[in-house]
């Protein structure tokens, strides 16, 4: 059942000057004549396929493709080729889990297919499972040594994700590379691609238009020009994240998501559409729609931790405790590197101790980011008022005397011991503490509230506890707290009337910051005139 020598002839002709939906239309009109043709079949596939994958076609045919692929498999149950053809359509789809499954099938019909070899190492890439893929693109190379400087290719780029760590990894990658621009002349797939990203080049000048355009703020302007640019080339799916971005910074939400959206129709695996697409969602305050579109981005590559912490930073703020923990455990198991790691033990530690309550948790979470970064200051702060919470004094007291030793000068950690100390009843040290606070940052409202309160309620200096009041909401206007405790202090000197404005500022201010019971803000101003 092969194709007639004439009807193959116009098909390629008309393929070949660029007609490909007349060379479509010829391959129907011979399917009518003989249905069961597979060469058809598969010939019908392959043009729906190259149309799929033209930028300048704004359709999909991609299930067209395997559709008449699959009826040619009818006819050939056993053709590795077509098997192959098929894994390559679910490929494109972004059907990972079926491009495997029938690139398997390719291979246990011909255990010498390199290029279904290579196909899989591009397939386990796009899902993160980097050993296999380094696996299947070894095999590919071995049945076609000369014939793969994709698998080359990709090699080389998967040596250099762990050539951060290992010299010998980085030699492997420039080698790998230098084996693929070695082999290039002999790959008709790499010399494709190579034409194929050639043939971008000509919408550069519209692409750096555009891009001027948003760097100079002329938003509208470089909407217009990025939705010409799609005009001329519908598939070209970088125009579309483009457009999408200054859709973003216009405030435009609903279009950008659509334009993400359009993105990730026609290129099913592009991580960066998803990627916008998400931020879209959380900026638009749509928690639900960026949980979704981070689940699915998880589907296609399960290992990219900062996904996972996303998810997670979502979750929590939609109140899935449980839910932001697992993802944040998640992002610290893949561990990319050991400062993005430390924060996130840090973020999980928080989310432990303020959304779980449970302090042995974040206790441990902060000494895992500890023993990644030791000289991260953020990470003692953390982990006093992890003890602190915990009713472990002497332990916060050390973990804050330690943090003095890399940064003696830190206002906040003087301010913390203040703190501490003054819950320990040493006044004289809290004291001590919170003067320094307030030298080494002259502007510390909470340093000044706390020492006020120690002069007014300790030390029954209503003058000095004033003055130390009065700066504190003098740096911060709406410091609630600070209000209020102005207003106790001015109580005591008889100025009822002076005491009643404090008390309402600070219950005005508390109706936004939440800082102190309001029904204890009530019962000061009803104290005041009873």
């Amino acid at each position: 059942m092969t194709i007639t020598k004439q009807l193959e002839k116009k098909i390629n002709k008309e393929y070949k000057t660029g007609n490909v939906k007349n060379a479509i239309e010829l391959c129907q009109i011979g399917l009518q004549d003989d249905p069961t043709n597979a060469d058809l079949h598969v010939r019908l596939g392959d043009l729906y396929l190259a149309w799929h994958l033209d930028i300048y076609n704004s359709c999909q045919y991609i299930d067209e493709a395997i559709t008449e692929y699959q009826r040619a498999l009818e006819s050939y149950i056993d053709s590795a080729e077509i098997y192959f053809k098929i894994g390559q359509a679910h490929f494109f789809k972004g059907d990972l889990d079926k491009a495997i499954n029938y690139l398997d099938m390719a291979i246990s019909k011909d255990s010498k297919l390199a290029k279904a070899y290579y196909l899989l190492a591009e397939t386990y890439t796009k899902r993160a499972r980097f050993l296999e893929a380094s696996i299947n693109a070894k095999k590919a190379i071995k049945y076609a040594p000369l014939r793969n400087s994709c698998a080359h290719f990709l090699l080389s780029n998967l040596y250099s994700l762990s050539s951060a760590r290992s010299l010998k990894n980085w030699v492997l990658s420039q080698f790998e590379l230098f084996l693929s621009w070695l082999t290039l002349p002999f790959d008709k797939v790499a010399i494709g691609n190579v034409f194929r990203s050639l043939s971008y080049l000509k919408f550069f000048p519209m692409l750096v238009k555009g891009f001027y355009q948003v760097q100079t703020k002329a938003l509208n302007e470089a909407v217009d020009t990025y939705v010409e640019a799609i005009e001329k080339a519908p598939g070209f799916v970088p125009l579309y994240c483009l457009l999408g971005d200054v859709y973003r910074a216009l405030g435009h939400f609903d279009d950008a998501i659509t334009e993400y959206k359009m993105a990730i129709w026609l290129d099913s695996l592009n991580i960066s559409a998803y990627r916008h697409l998400c931020q879209a969602y959380e900026e638009q305050g749509d928690y639900d729609s960026a949980v979704e579109i981070y689940q699915k981005l998880i589907q296609i590559m399960p290992n990219m931790p900062d996904v996972h912490s996303n998810l997670a930073n979502i979750l929590y703020v939609k109140g899935d405790i449980q839910g932001a923990i697992s993802h944040f455990q998640t992002a610290v198991t893949l561990n990319p590197r050991k400062q993005w790691t430390s924060v996130i033990n840090q973020t999980l530690g928080f989310v432990y101790q303020e959304g779980k309550q449970d302090l042995d948790a974040a206790i441990s979470s902060y000494q895992s980011a500890y023993l990644l970064t030791p000289k991260d200051i953020d990470i003692y702060i953390n982990l006093g008022s992890a003890f602190y919470d915990k009713e472990d004094i002497d332990n916060a007291l050390t973990v804050y005397r330690n943090a003095l030793d890399l940064d003696p000068k830190n206002a906040q950690i003087h301010c913390n011991l203040g703190f501490l100390y003054w819950g320990k009843g040493d006044i004289d040290e809290a004291l001590k503490e919170y003067s320094l606070a307030i030298e080494y940052k002259p502007d510390y409202d909470i340093a000044y509230n706390n020492m006020g309160v120690i002069y007014l309620d300790d030390l029954g200096r209503v003058r000095q506890a004033i003055d130390l009041f009065k700066k504190s909401v003098e740096y911060n206007p709406n410091y609630a707290l600070a209000h209020f405790n102005l207003a106790r202090a001015i109580a005591i000197t008889g100025d009822k009337i002076e005491a009643a404005k404090l008390y309402q500022i600070a219950q005005d201010i508390n109706k936004v910051t939440n800082e102190i019971d309001p029904q204890e803000i009530l019962d000061k101003i009803n104290a005041l005139f009873n």
